[in-house]
């Protein structure tokens, strides 16, 4: 395991999460346990699903088949906006824990506010319970702007220890960051990358060039200078080693600020405002 992959941050309630880990977004279920399994082997110990995904199953079998003690894979799963609301959102993290094949996660995260639903609030306080119980690790939330974070800090009993948001050099959300730290969020970069299109962004490539790496290695050591927890997707046991290859990449104050400067605002996904989407399929 490279001494990136033993890289860890402690969240703001103690929960110690590995800080480099391997997003499964659009992983096929039929691959997922595979996928998850190489890496595993490659030294991950940080996994990052989603009902939303319908890849739990797989995530979770790698898991358990890897023979890794539980408490050294930190595991990360979403819930679906089909599935907000008080009680549906208690049922829905049991399914989830039931398709890993796990008692329990170690990060549950709203997935999206939806806030055409209206439910956000109810479901954040049912994932209050959840942790209270002491039936999940942790909670937190995803794709939350900074309107719904302050909102949250009006009646939550804690506020989230992470929010997963889209963060990459084109798109990083500044006030959402800002957000963040005034509340004691800490953010996950999903996307880090910008899905491979700002890897090949001049300055980044010019970087890259530089220091003898390659871009995506550049990038990701971006992200982890500035704290935060990153889930770049691979499906290939190579490409997982290199972003995890790490260790002698060193950025100069000069590559983080051009860096900084390649912000478009431009995002990828889905508006936190309007996305809707049920999830459920």
């Amino acid at each position: 395991m490279t001494a990136t992959l033993r890289r860890t941050r402690t969240l703001r309630d103690g929960t110690v999460v590995p800080q480099l880990g391997l997003g499964v977004f659009q992983v096929p279920s039929a691959e997922a346990q595979q996928v998850v399994e190489e890496a595993l082997a490659a030294g991950y110990r940080h996994i990052d699903t989603a009902a939303a995904y319908v890849n739990e199953e797989g995530a979770g079998a790698a898991v358990r088949a890897s023979g890794l003690p539980r408490d050294e894979v930190f595991v990360t799963s979403k819930l679906r906006n089909g599935d907000q609301g008080y009680d549906r959102a208690l049922r829905a993290y049991d399914e989830t824990c039931e398709r890993l094949g796990l008692d329990r996660v170690d990060l549950y995260l709203v997935h999206w506010p939806n806030p055409s639903a209206g439910l956000w609030q109810d479901t954040w306080r049912a994932l209050e319970r959840l942790r209270d119980e002491g039936r999940v690790g942790a909670v937190g939330v995803s794709n939350f702007l900074a309107e719904h974070l302050d909102e949250l800090a009006t009646f939550a009993d804690q506020m989230p220890v992470v929010n997963q948001i889209e963060l990459h050099p084109t798109f990083q959300q500044p006030d959402v960051v800002a957000a963040c730290r005034e509340h004691g969020v800490a953010v996950e970069a999903y996307s880090p990358l910008g899905q491979g299109a700002d890897l090949q962004h001049p300055d980044v490539t010019a970087i890259a060039a530089e220091l003898g790496v390659t871009p995506a290695q550049v990038v990701l050591r971006w992200h982890l200078d500035q704290g935060r927890l990153v889930i770049p997707k691979s499906v290939s046991p190579a490409r997982m080693r290199e972003n995890a290859s790490l260790d002698g990449v060193e950025l100069t104050p000069a590559h983080r600020a051009a860096i900084d400067a390649l912000d478009t605002a431009a995002r990828i996904g889905g508006d936190p405002r309007t996305f809707s989407i049920s999830q459920i399929r």
